[in-house]
């Protein structure tokens, strides 16, 4: 089967995390989007919280001025998220789940018990010209109420997968990305655009770009950690190397 174009959009949260941290203006998230940008991302990621634990409100705009590539703006389905995401009028927004008491996203947006909760806020987003797409668990429910609830683009949360791989199960992580494969696939053969994301590594991102129906990976914490390591661009370009290994594997 061949394969769109695979495009890279790089989450830029973690830059503003360092930066509050310690307070002022460095590290400047909207100086890492630019860099990225320049190392070959095809957009920018970036999550406004409730709590405004890293990204600020301040940000969000800063960054639909300064970027010349799609802004994507993850948001809690919530009123006050809704009018600004519509006063910034973002390239594309991604609904995700969202707890005050969690460290990172712990799984894909309740699409199923939240459907008629989510069909308006889907709706008003799309009237405002916007992209919309759901942070979703890989399973056949999700991807259907994803169409019932008329989001065009789900967002596969790749998290389990990740993690089962970072500590070595490799029976759990060849189940998880069974389910990740099997839902590309059924997202694919029911009209939506398929992303993935949440805790990709080189590896991972090689493996799952492999996957046809895949045309969007969105990676940030990782790649902000290799960032100390070996800069944030020749982070990026290793990252675009190994999704363009992984995307050939699709035309052997």
């Amino acid at each position: 089967m061949s394969a769109k174009p695979l495009r890279l959009g790089i989450n830029v949260d973690h830059v503003a995390t360092i930066r509050n941290a310690r307070g002022g203006p460095r590290p400047d998230p909207v100086r890492a989007a630019l860099l990225a940008i320049e190392a070959g991302a095809d957009g920018i990621t970036a999550h406004l919280r409730e709590d405004r634990r890293h990204i600020l409100d301040a940000d969000m705009a800063r960054l639909k001025a300064a970027i010349s590539k799609p802004l994507n703006f993850e948001m809690a389905a919530t009123g006050q998220m809704l009018d600004i995401a519509l006063a910034t009028a973002p390239h594309a927004v991604c609904l995700v789940p969202e707890k005050r008491t969690e460290r990172t996203t712990e799984g894909g947006l309740d699409v199923v018990g939240g459907h008629d909760y989510l069909v308006p806020y889907v709706d008003q987003l799309a009237r405002g010209g916007i992209r919309v797409s759901l942070f979703v668990e890989p399973s056949t429910e999700a991807i259907d109420a994803s169409v019932s609830i008329k989001a065009p683009v789900v967002e596969l949360h790749t998290g389990a997968w990740c993690h089962a791989v970072e500590v070595g199960d490799a029976a759990l992580a060849e189940r998880e990305f069974a389910r990740v494969t099997a839902a590309a696939a059924y997202a694919g053969e029911r009209g939506l655009e398929v992303h993935a994301g949440h805790g990709l590594d080189y590896e991972t991102a090689r493996q799952v770009s492999a996957l046809p129906q895949v045309v969007e990976l969105n990676i940030g914490h990782f790649l902000i950690g290799e960032a100390v390591f070996v800069g944030l661009a020749e982070a990026i370009r290793q990252m675009r190397k190994a999704m363009d290994e992984g995307r050939a594997a699709v035309r052997a």
